[in-house]
């Protein structure tokens, strides 16, 4: 992957920059790798009826919900998530009942009619999401530790950063020898 992050380390000749360099690439290339795992409203869709015909939910329950069965791989926004409930609400699917200043979603007969035989275990897969285990909470893991070290050569003394890049260098060799195992 042309100016992908170096597995060889970092090149502290050029100092801090070098290494916030490195970090950036390093978060970049995740990045790239997890944008092709947009969802269309259909699925949205699909995932929001999944739920419900588990359980009454709100809002945010549905986002977290889909969010954890994706392996972290999928969190659909508010803005995605909202419309969505008010369509299936327009087309009788759904209804909404207020408690507490939260409006609780459930399916109504029709909608529980419009998702028998559905195989709701895929609604909120991606057809782009790589296969594997926990594929998202490996890219959502790199991403984080990528911000803790820019974090570090941003506010860091030399001495931190140094330990720093030690540190990320061993772990850069622990995951290559966790490939080398049989």
């Amino acid at each position: 992957m042309a100016g992908s992050f170096s597995p060889g380390g970092f090149d502290m000749s050029k100092g801090l920059e070098g290494v916030w360099q490195s970090m950036e690439q390093l978060r970049s290339s995740f990045e790239k790798r997890t944008a092709g795992t947009r969802v269309g409203r259909g699925d949205v869709r699909a995932a929001v009826l999944a739920l419900l015909a588990e359980q009454p939910m709100h809002g945010y329950q549905i986002i977290h919900e889909i969010e954890e069965r994706s392996g972290g791989s999928w969190k659909p926004s508010a803005g995605s998530v909202y419309p969505t409930l008010q369509l299936l609400a327009d087309e009788g699917l759904i209804s909404a009942e207020e408690s507490n200043g939260r409006k609780t979603f459930s399916l109504t007969e029709a909608g529980r009619e419009s998702i028998a035989g559905v195989d709701a275990s895929t609604a909120w897969k991606s057809s782009e999401q790589p296969e594997g285990p926990k594929f998202g909470a490996l890219t959502k893991a790199g991403v984080e530790l990528a911000q803790a070290a820019a974090q570090v050569g941003r506010t860091g003394t030399p001495e931190q950063i140094q330990q720093a890049v030690t540190a990320l260098e061993e772990t850069r060799r622990r995951l290559y020898s966790i490939l080398a195992q049989d």
